[in-house]
């Protein structure tokens, strides 16, 4: 448990996650808050169900999963469009330019977009589990925090 909390604080107080905190995820909350939400749900999950997910792989996953760095609600050239659809690949870059993440922390954020991404199907236990605690945490915030 002491590692767990020794990865979840060093990725929450990077200066560059903290970026986070300046983007809307949903409704009222930023970008920072929801990852932190989701990567706490995760654990959760993890520890509860006793699914012996790597826990290294599942935090950093689940704080890197939106690291997108914009705002997807503001106007902008048309690019943000396509948000549901881009973000992943977006952060996934990100995350490998600024992290240095390994392939199975990026197949993570690459596939925590699933079903609406067909095409990227989670293929780890960490994967699936930051899948399900971004969708739960999303639906929390989009009809809660208003």
């Amino acid at each position: 448990m002491e590692e767990i909390n020794r990865i979840f604080s060093e990725m929450k107080d990077d200066d560059r996650v903290q970026q986070m905190r300046s983007f809307t995820a949903h409704g009222k909350v930023n970008t920072f808050d929801h990852c932190c939400s989701v990567a706490s749900l995760s654990s959760r999950i993890n520890r509860a169900l006793k699914l012996h997910a790597d826990e290294e792989t599942l935090l950093k996953g689940a704080m890197l999963h939106d690291y997108y760095l914009y705002d997807w609600h503001e106007e902008d050239d048309g690019s943000h469009k396509w948000h549901g659809f881009k973000h992943a690949r977006t952060a996934a870059r990100n995350a490998k330019r600024d992290f240095a993440i390994d392939d199975k922390t990026e197949q993570v954020i690459l596939s925590h977009m699933w079903p609406l991404n067909v095409s990227r199907i989670p293929r780890s236990r960490e994967a699936w589990i930051v899948c399900v605690a971004d969708k739960c945490v999303s639906l929390k915030e989009t009809l809660f925090h208003r």
